[in-house]
């Protein structure tokens, strides 16, 4: 019996290895016949508010965009992995087709790649992804605010209400995308975080602890982390997203959880896009 019992149990977690992060793209992730496809431009930046950074940016207009209406807007961290439109999250794909069934509304997509420090002399040039993304502080929500913005906004309409801009990204990219909501709710009003990395990298691990002693702000909040993510020196990636859903819970935010049985990936992510960006846009009022 009790020989069975180890057999049972083995076949079980054999069973359940095999099925963790077993996530698949859907329909709504591939491209459709006769739905219109937006464009995507290649674009690069260096500024003031990153000093001596440079980096890659992308911009993905729908069909549908007018160039008269303000459209609403939404920002990608690691822009490059969401705009690749063969890629695990395929956004430009999966807005072609929710814009077009009008699921959500007019959106212009900003995929922006962390800055990079060009080499000097001998030198070797370095990223500067986890000063950016990782610190708690408004200075990213401030280079969006007075670089990035501004200069999308001189060739295309967009809305500068909240309510009609969002902003996202994975890992230390989804801890950035709420860290900006969070500084800045007035210029975001929906986060999508995928495997965020609310651990201590760069003290990000107090911010459960800022949400539930600060003054609910309006954010709606969409967190997708997986039970087999990392766990090491700064932190454990599933405590620390548990902890980000209860914080919220218990503050009584616009929020979902999705907590499934991957890794520190976007497979997840990827294959829940669709309903993570149709939830994050429903209701969005029109701009004033």
């Amino acid at each position: 019996m009790r020989s069975l019992l180890l057999t049972s149990i083995a076949f079980s977690l054999a069973v359940s290895a095999f099925a963790a992060d077993d996530y698949k793209l859907g329909p709504d992730s591939e491209k459709q016949v006769g739905v219109p496809q937006g464009i995507i431009t290649a674009h690069k930046w260096s500024g003031k508010v990153f000093p001596g950074t440079e980096r890659d940016y992308w911009l993905y207009v729908p069909a549908q965009y007018d160039g008269k209406t303000p459209a609403c807007v939404m920002v990608f961290q690691d822009g490059n992995g969401y705009q690749n439109p063969t890629g695990g999250f395929r956004v430009p794909v999966v807005l072609d087709n929710l814009i077009h069934r009008k699921e959500v509304p007019v959106i212009i997509g900003i995929f922006i790649n962390p800055g990079n420090v060009p080499a000097q002399g001998k030198g070797q040039g370095r990223s500067n992804r986890s000063f950016e993304y990782d610190t708690v502080s408004p200075q990213y929500a401030t280079f969006l605010e007075k670089e990035i913005l501004p200069a999308v906004s001189k060739d295309y309409k967009l809305r500068t209400d909240a309510a009609g801009r969002g902003i996202g990204g994975i890992s230390s990219g989804g801890i950035c995308a709420f860290v900006a909501a969070w500084e800045r709710p007035d210029l975001f009003s929906k986060v999508l975080s995928h495997v965020g990395s609310f651990t201590n990298i760069q003290g990000g691990d107090i911010i459960p602890g800022m949400i539930r002693k600060t003054e609910r702000k309006p954010i709606r909040t969409w967190l997708q982390e997986g039970s087999n993510d990392l766990d090491n020196l700064h932190g454990s990636w599933p405590l620390a997203n548990l902890q980000m859903a209860a914080s919220l819970k218990f503050m009584k935010y616009d929020y979902r959880f999705e907590f499934g049985d991957g890794g520190h990936n976007g497979k997840q992510g990827g294959a829940t896009m669709p309903e993570a960006l149709r939830w994050l846009w429903k209701d969005t009022p029109p701009a004033q």
